[in-house]
């Protein structure tokens, strides 16, 4: 093999030529299929991480990449200076999965975070009545909704804060899953609620039972809106199509990204009534690649996919397999904690057996790719499509490293 096309080379390469904003793992894919990764030397690896659920179907779905493909031959964007013929089906589709009634496409998730945030204020001046420059949005300590300069303004990660003010006001933070905190910090100039209904940067944090349905039940007694950020948790990855639907809530906007461009094309929206995103009016808010042709063709399939219910029945089937598996790690002191639902799942590693990025590494040595996060967790988060022999085997993997 060429000396040039050697792992080292290539991370030695792009250290050389990138900005430093990440710690990846020293492994460099070339090519991937389903759960499978195979790196420039050839080894293969399984993916227990799924681009953080942007990958839920699993890397060069057929249907998504047909989809993609046919589309290419015929536009792939117009700017919204003008319609085209998938715009419309995706809004209407979109919509109707979510039981909403309108549609705003964006293509990061961030984007999608920061439309939610422009939308609740607008709404609370237009419709709710607030005073000029005085809404004022609620949000959860250990949250993650991105990384532009408003989103890391309501963050209280030291790393994705520091050295980026000023900061955006207008927000006020309280504790995940504390209904008191969160009522005294509601006011008649509160907009919105904004949470993650599953919180996956902080470990796969899940909120006590019964806290989203009293954040519902708050919101709607207050004339707030409840705005689900579903970027990671939804669209199948638990086991429902969102997260919410495990405690029976419907939130007034939902916030989508990742695995609604199936691993193919950065997609994103926010979804809700026609009274909140009937706020906006021309000119007042877009995206040049907002909603363009191909990301509709492709979203289009993964909602069609979503519909059969398949992949909702696989992530709560394999949960179960993986969560029981990894709670007899935790009977067994080899892990401190286990949460998630679903396919979906933050591991805190006991600390005789090294940190998160430590055990990460480990397992990469053994063919199987997660990510740490705060230290001591690993996130676990396989293609909805993963195998149970696959699971299983990534699962012993990790007992292997645990010595268990």
């Amino acid at each position: 093999m060429d000396a040039r096309e050697t792992t080292e080379a290539f991370i030695a390469s792009a250290e050389a030529h990138s900005a430093h904003n990440y710690h990846p793992l020293p492994v460099v894919v070339a090519t991937a299929d389903g759960a499978w990764m195979t790196d420039v030397e050839g080894r293969r690896f399984l993916d227990m991480l799924a681009g953080y659920s942007a990958l839920n179907f699993g890397h060069g779905n057929r249907r998504l990449i047909e989809a993609a493909k046919a589309q290419l031959d015929r536009v792939t964007l117009t700017s919204r200076a003008f319609h085209h013929d998938r715009f419309a089906d995706f809004c209407r589709e979109l919509a109707a999965l979510c039981g909403m009634e309108m549609v705003l496409p964006m293509n990061t998730g961030a984007e999608a975070v920061e439309t939610a945030v422009k939308t609740a204020r607008k709404w609370g001046y237009r419709v709710k009545g607030v005073p000029a420059g005085m809404a004022k949005i609620v949000v959860a300590g250990n949250n993650f909704h991105g990384r532009t300069t408003t989103v890391i303004s309501f963050s209280t990660d030291p790393e994705a804060r520091a050295d980026f003010g000023p900061y955006t006001p207008g927000f006020e933070i309280v504790p995940y899953g504390d209904l008191t905190a969160l009522r005294a910090a509601v006011t008649e100039n509160t907009v919105a609620v904004l949470l993650e209904p599953i919180q996956g940067e902080a470990g796969v944090l899940v909120p006590p039972a019964g806290y989203l349905p009293a954040v519902r039940e708050l919101t709607r007694e207050r004339n707030v809106l409840f705005v689900a950020d579903e970027i990671q948790s939804g669209l199948g990855r638990t086991g429902r199509t969102f997260a919410c639907e495990h405690e029976g809530v419907v939130p007034d906007m939902y916030v989508l990204g990742k695995a609604l461009g199936g691993g193919v094309v950065p997609v994103s929206a926010v979804v809700s009534s026609a009274e909140v995103l009937g706020v906006f009016r021309p000119g007042e808010h877009g995206s040049t690649f907002g909603g363009n042709p191909l990301a509709c063709a492709v979203a289009l399939e993964v909602i069609a996919m979503l519909r059969s219910g398949e992949y909702q029945e696989r992530a709560a089937r394999l949960g179960e397999r993986l969560h029981g598996e990894l709670g007899r790690l935790k009977d067994s002191g080899h892990v401190t904690a286990v949460r998630g639902r679903g396919l979906w799942a933050g591991v805190d590693i006991a600390p005789a057996h090294g940190t998160g990025r430590e055990v990460s590494e480990r397992l990469m040595e053994r063919g199987v790719l997660v990510k740490d996060t705060h230290g001591v967790t690993v996130r676990i988060a396989p293609p909805l499509v993963i195998s149970e022999e696959d699971l299983d085997w990534g699962l012993a993997q990790l007992r292997a490293v645990l010595g268990a």
